[in-house]
């Protein structure tokens, strides 16, 4: 007998039982009638065809999207996933409608799943059918066997063995090596789905991923959300795997890819293990599972070798992942000519102004990155580190003295996928180069740079010890090793001068750099400690009035621009002002070191940045200033060395001695012109400062980054002098009653009818305070009966 005349009858099986159950009176889900007999269809078709396929069935999940209702194996290989809808409902995916269409949209990321409503079979592969709709002639509701003819188990078979044979394609390049960018958005889709996954069990009280997500605060990020959680967790799986692999996991398995990279990435190893104990794994299995299915077929020696190919790997990832979270995490790839001028203008002034002969090589020059993001500047100072050494005292200095380097360079990331990239690219790039890394591995850690040095490091159990020992270590950092150099490029991303509610969740609105010490740690000379106010309000006022940004706010407020330092509240600003505290003022800071970052340009000039400039001058001997422009809005648009519209500069801000807080640093200026490639190339061809022409700056403490306009137009009074008072014009400062149409401004305007706190939702300020109500809507049938009373 063939197959297609065994697979006729086990539809026809498959039809009764069906015709049978809904015959019966019963409860729960209608599509539930349809799961005993497709368990056993597919175990006859599996006999048919003479493969070995396992259907393992999940669990149904009451009021969530979930996941599909079976996991298909074929000879103990992930094949795919069957969704089962009731009978009726069809297998089209146009014709879906409320649960089942928002459904349809979360397993859009899964690249093999079959759908059947029992009557309806159809396969889809990434959101996107392949090949025709098999439909029954009859109905398995009410016509039994009758509803399956010969040719519909024909067509059936077809889209089966398509099914089962599915096969991920990892993408590659005509020259045989693994197409990174195409991989990653392969990637990408996988890993959201997971994210999704563990967000919807994160609704759920009970779910062990509530636990978890507890104890991930506690040992990482305390004010990380669910949805931050969430990401984490997806991102841990999806690059620790990942890594695993390249570390030559095969094959690929969680317990593989945890003992492959138990050697030099203890914490990916130790966090993949405790993200995934089954315990919590059971409810995001069918995305997990997923994952591994399509990295297991990576071929561990294409991602190996060359550390070229992870250049562009995280960013294309979360581009495809998640385009907000890359905007607002601030993630751009680096070109390698930004971090080669910086790292070469740095190496100037080690060697020639800090006697430091060996540059960043030296024993004395302790190097920090703390956005490291994939490592590229870690990468670029040890190619030119190791570069000056063979070329000073040859080939067979490089292995030692890259020992000595391993232990100075240190890198902080926030996020999991670009820490996990960098930790394979550096200590890959130490490892070619002879270099014993330290015993505790790369000296980049997980953690948030805009956290408290002062915070307790947490207490935990010995099984999530290595986890929490990351913390640990970090704040080590923070807290007591000296830096010298401290360079990167920080993520930028300003946000309006909000206050928030509570004191938790304070690290997206500038962290410990803005609101000073949590409550157990804050001290400070000669001043109550926060603890004695009663409100949470009270508190966070304090904590602002005696934090570090004050030195960049309080001296513009005190010129009188205090209306203006609302645009200091942006991440690239709270980096600024931590790297110059930990490189200039820190208890450590014993006098020499050097601040470079390559920023969004705002505080070059401007009266909201003109503290900062001062603090900047009273730190600092001198300070150099790289404009490179890059303006994308507005009439006089201008090419950017990022793919952004905001414009950039590079800073080398210097100090070889103690601060001179009362002599204002030389402060040197140049522009670089041109498109993109040409800026790009100019950079490249920096070998020192002494290469370059600079223009001197004012010597006034708040006077702009940038030299003094010559000529009679510069003499003239300003029109501010002129005219002192100034103001924004006409502002709304909402944006709830702007909509695109008459339906959802109808919607708002009853939401405000009926809210119970209006001056909230008119975002009540000192300057707009609501004070009275008085009658002035009407409703359309009368034009005298009022429908509300609104706050004026």
């Amino acid at each position: 007998m063939n197959s297609s005349v065994e697979i006729h009858g086990a539809l026809r099986n498959f039809a009764s039982a069906i015709t049978e159950k809904m015959g019966q009176i019963t409860h729960g889900e209608p599509e539930d009638q349809l799961r005993a007999p497709f368990e056993t269809f597919m175990s006859n078709v599996a006999a048919a065809l003479e493969w070995e396929v396992v259907c393992t069935s999940e669990t149904p999940l009451p009021d969530r999207l979930g996941r599909p209702d079976y996991a298909v194996h074929k000879s103990k290989m992930l094949a795919g996933y069957v969704e089962l809808k009731a009978t009726g409902v069809g297998a089209v995916a146009s014709r879906f409608t409320g649960h089942n269409r928002e459904q349809f949209k979360r397993f859009s990321s899964i690249p093999n799943i079959l759908y059947s409503d029992g009557n309806e079979w159809a396969l889809y592969r990434s959101g996107k059918r392949v090949g025709k709709v098999v439909r029954l002639s009859g109905d398995v509701a009410a016509d039994g066997g009758k509803a399956a003819a010969s040719q519909d188990a024909e067509a059936l078979e077809a889209i089966l063995q398509d099914f089962l044979l599915w096969e991920p394609i990892i993408p590659f390049s005509k020259t045989g090596k693994i197409d990174f960018k195409g991989f990653a958005e392969l990637l990408a889709p996988l890993c959201r789905m997971l994210r999704d996954d563990v967000k919807d069990a994160l609704k759920d009280a009970d779910s062990p991923l509530v636990r978890l997500a507890e104890d991930w605060r506690h040992l990482l990020f305390p004010e990380a959300s669910d949805e931050q959680f969430a990401d984490a967790y997806a991102q841990t799986a999806a690059f620790a795997l990942l890594l695993g692999r390249s570390e030559g996991a095969d094959p690929l398995t969680l317990k593989t890819a945890e003992a492959a990279l138990a050697g030099q990435h203890s914490l990916l190893s130790r966090a993949l293990q405790v993200l995934t104990d089954p315990g919590g794994r059971a409810e995001i299995a069918a995305s997990l599972d997923l994952l591994l299915r399509v990295i297991a077929i990576v071929p561990p020696d294409t991602l190996g070798g060359s550390q070229d190919p992870w250049l562009y790997f995280y960013e294309d990832f979360l581009a495809a992942y998640d385009p907000k979270l890359r905007k607002d995490a601030g993630v751009y790839y680096t070109p390698v000519e930004v971090v080669h001028a910086q790292t070469r203008l740095i190496d100037d002034l080690l060697v020639n102004r800090l006697n430091k002969p060996l540059g960043f090589a030296d024993p004395g020059v302790v190097t920090l990155d703390p956005a490291v993001g994939t490592g590229t500047y870690l990468l670029g100072i040890i190619e030119h580190a190791l570069c000056r050494i063979e070329a000073d005292q040859g080939a067979g200095a490089v292995a030692g003295q890259a020992d000595a380097l391993a232990g100075n360079l240190y890198g902080f990331e926030l996020m999991v996928g670009p820490y996990a990239v960098a930790e394979l690219r550096v200590s890959r790039a130490l490892s070619e180069h002879g270099a014993s890394l330290p015993a505790d591995g790369t000296r980049i850690y997980l953690t948030d740079t805009l956290e408290s040095p002062n915070a307790e490091p947490p207490q935990t159990q010995f099984f999530l010890r290595l986890i929490a020992e990351q913390h640990e270590k970090a704040l080590k950092v923070k807290s007591e090793v000296p830096v010298i150099v401290c360079l990167g490029n920080p993520p930028y991303d300003r946000h309006d001068a909000v206050e928030p509610e509570n004191e938790a969740n304070l690290s997206q609105y500038g962290g410990w750099v803005r609101f000073g010490d949590p409550l157990s740690d804050n001290v400070v000379k000669g001043k109550r400690r926060d603890r004695e106010l009663k409100t949470a309000e009270a508190r966070l006022e304090w904590r602002q009035e005696h934090s570090i940004l004050q030195d960049f706010i309080g001296p513009a407020t005190e010129a009188g621009h205090g209306g203006d330092v609302k645009n200091l509240y942006n991440l690239y600003v709270y980096f600024w002002r931590w790297a110059l505290w930990k490189t200039f003022e820190h208890k450590t800071a014993k006098g020499p070191g050097i601040v470079s970052f390559i920023s969004a340009s705002s505080y070059l000039q401007g009266d909201a940045f003109s503290g900062m400039r001062e603090h900047m001058r009273r730190l600092c001997d001198e300070i150099w200033i790289l404009d490179l422009g890059g303006e994308g809005r507005g009439t006089r648009q201008d090419d950017n060395v990022f793919a952004i519209q905001t414009p950039v500069a590079i800073a080398v801000a210097f100090r070889s001695k103690e601060a001179k807080m009362d002599k204002p640093a030389n402060t040197h200026y140049t522009r670089i012109r041109g498109k993109q490639a040409e800026k790009l190339n100019q950079l490249d061809e920096i070998k020192s400062l002494e290469t370059m022409e600079w223009r001197e700056c004012p010597d006034v403490w708040q006077a702009p980054f940038r030299p003094a306009g010559e000529g009679e137009y510069f003499t003239s009074p300003l029109l501010t002098d002129l005219m002192p008072w100034q103001h924004s014009g006409v502002q709304l400062k909402r944006t709830w009653p702007i909509g695109a149409d008459a339906e959802t401004l109808e919607r708002r305007w009853q939401e405000l009818l009926q809210t119970d706190d209006r001056p909230k939702a008119f975002r009540e300020t000192g300057d707009r305070t609501i004070s009275r109500k008085y009658r002035v809507a009407l409703s359309q049938e009368s034009d005298s009966t009022p429908i509300a009373e609104l706050p004026h």
